[in-house]
Formats: C-alpha cells, structure tokens, sequence
C-alpha cells in the first residue's frame, strides 16, 4: 500500500489552533494522508503513555507511524562516550517504537569528520553490527532501524555506504531521502532515468521487497558545492527534484513506498500534492505497470 504523509507538524497544524499531537492522525486522515514520521531529532522525550494514546489514535485512523530519532547519532566516531550515547538514543528511539506501534525508525549514520571515509565507514559497520547484536531482539521484531541517505559531503550516507550498513541485520532497511541525493550529486534527479537507477541498486543489493516497499524522504533542496544547504517547499519553484518523474517511476514499477514528505512549514500541504500528483498519473495512464 503506497502511503503518504508529513515528517513532523506543518504549521498550518498549530494555526488551526492544534496544540496537542494526539490531533495529528485525525486531522492528516481529513486531506486523505495515511502515513506520520514522528520527530524525535532533538531527544526522546515521549512518555509510554503518550505513545500509547498516540498509537490509539493512529490505528483508530489507519495512520503508520514511524520515528526520526535524536540527531546525536554518530556511528563514525571513535570516541566510545559518543558510541555508547549513540546506541542509547537507538535503544530508546526502538522503545518508543514500540510504544507508539511505529514500525520504522531512521537514523542518521554520523560524520566523517576528519577521518578517512573509509575508516568512518568501517567504524559505522562494526558499531552498528554492534547495536544490533546486544540490544533486545524484540525491539526490532515489529520495527526496522532505517539509516538515510544523506546530503552533506562530511556526512556517512551515500547511497552506496547506506545499502552496506543495510547487509548488517535483515531488519535494517534504507530511508532514501530523494532530495538529499538531488543536493549531494549537485542536482542529479532530472528525469525518471536517475530515479530509476535508484531503485535498481536497491534491488540488485537489498532485493525486490526492499525496492517495492521503500521508506523515502522527499522534499525541494537547495544544495552548495558542499551538499545540502536548506529544505524548501513546492512553493519554492527553483529547488528539486521534482516528484513527476518519481511519481511515473512508482506506477511504472509497482511500488508501494511510504512517502515522508519533509518540506519546511508546508509538509502536509506538499505530501498532498505528491499524493494527488500519482494519483492523476495513475489514474490517466494507459499502461499497466510492471513490478521490479
């Protein structure tokens, strides 16, 4: 099932004179959006009981939930105070999780720094299989651990390094957040060809299943010689990629990825519009698709 939804609350939410997250699986289910990524980014604060009535509320509206934890992520680094910090912020990232009824949680792989990225990538490998190996097995048995691609030059996280950290353990699974390549490659999703190409190095690294059912980001980027520099919204007309091609890519092939949609201030209006961009396309198209 393709689902569609914000990463965090637009503020369109709190001008309504929303105050509360408990009102979110409610009002996403009134535009007809079926998907939430909960923002833990700045800590997990999230109380079971709060979990739990969220939980309530999501399955009451047939809303999946997924979590972004703690920024504070650093595989890389070789510091054990940082890798010990790390993995308390995935364990308790994986208890909210489990709490809300969340079945993804996505992490961001650290900083190169001033290492080689070849040792920061060998640091990353090892302390994640780490995590994996010593925390509760039930932690992942409803919820996947989800390292994203990321847009920065200094930052763990291309494609490549993400699908490697994905072989560790079958319940690590990519977040491929479309703008942050779009940034790093210096504006490299123009059409479906590049869209596509993705989608066959999951395939051909991961499988089928994990190319069908992709957890993506998606939103307007704007990006430097150095990468990522700022999300913007569709309002913003000169920043991509563009969701058509993607769109076309999805229907083409039979996808059913959950599509996070993390435009700045307008997420839920933009998550809108990818949803009834498919749509049209899928609802005008004359041909049937094809699975990968």
């Amino acid at each position: 099932m393709i689902r569609f939804g914000p990463a965090g609350n637009s503020d369109s939410f709190y001008e309504e004179g929303h105050k509360t997250t408990l009102d979110v699986p409610r009002w996403l289910h009134e535009r007809d959006l079926n998907a939430y990524e909960y923002q833990c980014t700045r800590g997990v604060r999230i109380t079971p009981a709060f979990a739990n009535a969220l939980k309530v509320q999501a399955e009451r509206f047939q809303i999946a939930l997924s979590i972004h934890a703690p920024y504070y992520i650093n595989l890389a680094s070789p510091d054990p105070v940082i890798m010990e910090s790390s993995k308390k912020h995935i364990v308790k990232s994986l208890q909210a999780a489990q709490w809300m009824g969340a079945d993804r949680v996505v992490i961001h792989p650290g900083s190169v720094s001033k290492m080689q990225r070849s040792e920061a990538m060998k640091n990353a490998l090892i302390r994640l299989e780490k995590i994996v190996n010593e925390i509760d097995p039930e932690l992942l048995n409803e919820c996947c651990l989800c390292p994203e691609t990321m847009g920065k030059a200094n930052n763990l996280g291309t494609l490549p390094e993400i699908l490697e950290l994905c072989k560790i353990h079958p319940r690590i699974v990519p977040t491929v957040d479309f703008g942050h390549i779009h940034a790093l490659e210096g504006g490299s999703l123009k059409g479906e060809a590049q869209f596509l190409r993705i989608i066959e190095k999951i395939d051909k690294a991961l499988g089928s299943d994990a190319a069908k059912n992709l957890h993506v980001h998606f939103s307007p980027v704007e990006f430097t010689a150095g990468g990522e520099k700022k999300h913007w919204n569709l309002k913003d007309k000169e920043y991509g990629p563009e969701f058509f091609p993607f769109a076309k890519i999805i229907w083409q092939n039979g996808l059913s990825p959950r599509v996070i949609c993390e435009s700045a201030g307008c997420q839920v209006e933009d998550a809108a519009v990818f949803k009834s961009t498919y749509l049209s396309l899928k609802n005008s198209s004359p041909f049937h698709p094809t699975v990968v």
